[in-house]
């Protein structure tokens, strides 16, 4: 189960998370805080330091709302806690009323699980073989050990937790077929969810602030409702297991000073020390009773923030006082008896979870690259959330941490990139100044070049004939106005969306035998003249030329029936003709020396001719 998730939007890589993480579970990577769920054990102090809210718990709120509402019997197992967590609410039993106005069937106390447990560890202490054991009341405890001392896992003490063992009891009393819903102050009895079955399964688990979000969404209040009871099975002195060494005191084990056997320890630092003197120091020679959270249960990360460690405390032990007037001993003396015949132990499983350690030279490399080679480079600031520079190059090589975490480097990086970007800055602005010489330069040629192409077409559309000029792909690359009248209505009604039908395939637009004469003017550098073709009933005059060998040609296209190109092709035929005669006559001329200015006289004659009766 992935308990702990993030909000990369959020996260601003404080690096707070990773400090206080004591499975160094959080990395930050691709620019946000990330947990593994495979180290993760639960602690849920990240979620608690995390003032922006980059991360948070797995929510239970909605699947509790379906347990409740597919679910008849639904039981709800409370931790003693509640006392510290609760004190705006008068009585608790206004609170178990509010409880089962969402909907549970059932309120039974946690603490009855700790009475359970603590017999339990009584007769094991009590029935002592040399073996000293690691109490595992604090679900942390169990996974911390099996992921990062599972040589230790033979230490801790094969029982159940009090949710579990309320769990047991309650289903005992109630019905295997019941559903279960924990309540307390701890996210790590979230991952409880996916480790027991049976009559121990806890289905699901609320946080007291998952608890209050219900109480407001249902617009629960202690006015509201009727007070009620909690069900049997009751709790007596077990409600003292929030505190530290509480529960041991409620089973009479002694922990004192001088004859006790148990060492009782709380918070992160003391919690993480422990069991390595435990694991390692052969001298401890004593039991260790642990809570992960400073100030036991009462602080834990599922409490209302700012709640007041000692006061939770006082409230608890109040709560207990209050228990123990009104409750029945022979009742309850009858119930411990019963269910400590129930099977109350557990087993655990390695999970090992811990990083081989990267050769010495390694580390060093990666010190040199994080600007750390030398030891006056070392500032050990702890801002990366490891204690020291060393520290942190072996979570870098194990893949625990990434070399952007380390601030110093970052920083020193950031300037060296600062001083590298000013360069660059200062090397595009003096490339800039050219770009604006030469985008100026080239702005004047295309405007140049705007006019002439202007003026061009301005001046292709004046000719009478059709003009137009093509790319070797026999694409059209310019045409006037007089070609596009010369192909009819089809080829204008392209031309309204293709302006000069630029691009046209000509293929698609003359005749197949007239497309022979572009190719072969484009790949002969040539050019052909006066070719007659045939377009619907129009009779065309084509004169192909090449314009750049292999890539572009042009043509002169003109309509025969239009009288003046009559006309002028009639005349310039006869001139043709004239010409031709003329040159055969010179060369009659020289072998017979006569005749050849009658014949000019007469062919020039016939020209006067014409054009007198054309006027």
């Amino acid at each position: 189960m992935k308990l702990i998730h993030s909000i990369k939007e959020n996260c601003t890589q404080c690096f707070a998370c990773v400090k206080i993480c004591p499975a160094k579970a959080i990395k930050i990577e691709d620019g946000y805080a990330q947990a593994s769920e495979s180290r993760c054990v639960g602690c849920g102090h990240c979620v608690t330091i995390c003032s922006t809210k980059a991360l948070y718990f797995k929510r239970s709120v909605t699947a509790v709302e379906k347990l409740l509402l597919e679910n008849d019997k639904v039981i709800a197992i409370c931790a003693p806690s509640i006392a510290g967590e609760f004190e705006d609410i008068s009585s608790r039993r206004n609170f178990v009323g509010m409880i089962k106005a969402l909907g549970f069937e059932y309120v039974c106390e946690a603490a009855f699980g700790a009475d359970l447990v603590g017999h339990k560890y009584k007769e094991l202490i009590g029935n002592f073989k040399g073996k000293y054991y690691i109490t595992t009341n604090c679900p942390v405890v169990p996974y911390y050990v099996e992921k990062y001392h599972p040589n230790t896992i033979q230490n801790l003490a094969p029982i159940v937790t009090p949710t579990v063992a309320t769990a047991i009891a309650a289903r005992n009393r109630y019905g295997s077929d019941a559903k279960v819903v924990y309540i307390g102050p701890c996210t790590a009895a979230k991952l409880e969810t996916e480790r027991f079955e049976g009559d121990a399964k806890i289905d699901e688990v609320l946080t007291f602030i998952e608890l209050r979000a219900m109480f407001k969404q249902y617009e629960i209040t202690e006015n509201s409702v009727e007070y009620s009871f909690f069900d049997p099975p009751r709790g007596a002195k077990g409600s003292l297991f929030p505190i530290s060494g509480g529960f041991l005191e409620a089973v009479k084990i002694d922990t004192g000073l001088l004859n006790g056997r148990i060492v009782c320890t709380e918070g992160r630092y003391n919690f993480i020390e422990a069991i390595k003197e435990f694991e390692n120091l052969h001298k401890l020679k004593k039991h260790i009773d642990l809570f992960y959270c400073d100030g036991g249960c009462t602080m834990g990360p599922g409490t209302t923030p700012g709640g007041k460690k000692f006061l939770r405390r006082s409230q608890v032990i109040e709560f207990t006082k209050k228990q123990l007037e009104t409750l029945d001993i022979s009742v309850w003396e009858k119930d411990i008896e019963e269910n400590l015949k129930l099977d109350l132990s557990r087993k655990y499983r390695p999970d090992d979870q811990r990083k081989p350690m990267p050769k010495k030279q390694t580390v060093l490399d990666t010190l040199k690259d994080l600007g750390k080679e030398e030891d006056c480079r070392r500032l050990n600031c702890g801002a990366c959330g490891y204690e020291s520079c060393i520290e942190f190059a072996v979570a870098v090589d194990q893949e625990l941490a990434s070399p952007e975490m380390c601030i110093s480097n970052s920083r020193s990086k950031s300037l060296q990139q600062d001083a590298e970007l000013r360069q660059l800055k200062e090397g595009v602005e003096e490339l800039n100044t050219k770009l604006t010489d030469t985008e100026r330069k080239l702005l004047l040629e295309r405007e140049s070049a705007d006019v002439a192409r202007n003026t061009t077409q301005l001046m292709l559309n004046k000719i009478p004939s059709g003009v137009i000029m093509i790319d070797k792909d026999l694409k059209i690359i310019h045409s006037n106005k007089h070609f596009i009248d010369l192909l009819g209505d089809d080829a204008k009604d392209i031309a309204d969306v293709i302006p000069g039908l630029k691009g046209a395939d000509l293929k698609t637009l003359l005749p197949n035998n007239s497309i022979n004469y572009f190719k072969y003017a484009i790949e002969h550098d040539d050019e052909i003249e006066n070719r007659d073709i045939k377009i619907g009933d129009k009779l065309l005059n084509l004169s192909v030329f090449s314009i750049k060998k292999g890539k572009m040609a042009g043509a002169v296209i003109r309509d025969m029936y239009l009288p003046e190109v009559q006309r002028e092709e009639a005349l310039a035929r006869i001139t043709d003709v004239i010409d031709k005669n003329l040159k055969m006559v010179q060369n009659i001329g020289f072998l017979l020396g006569e005749g050849a200015a009658d014949t000019e006289k007469m062919l020039r004659s016939i020209i006067d001719s014409y054009n007198t009766n054309k006027k």
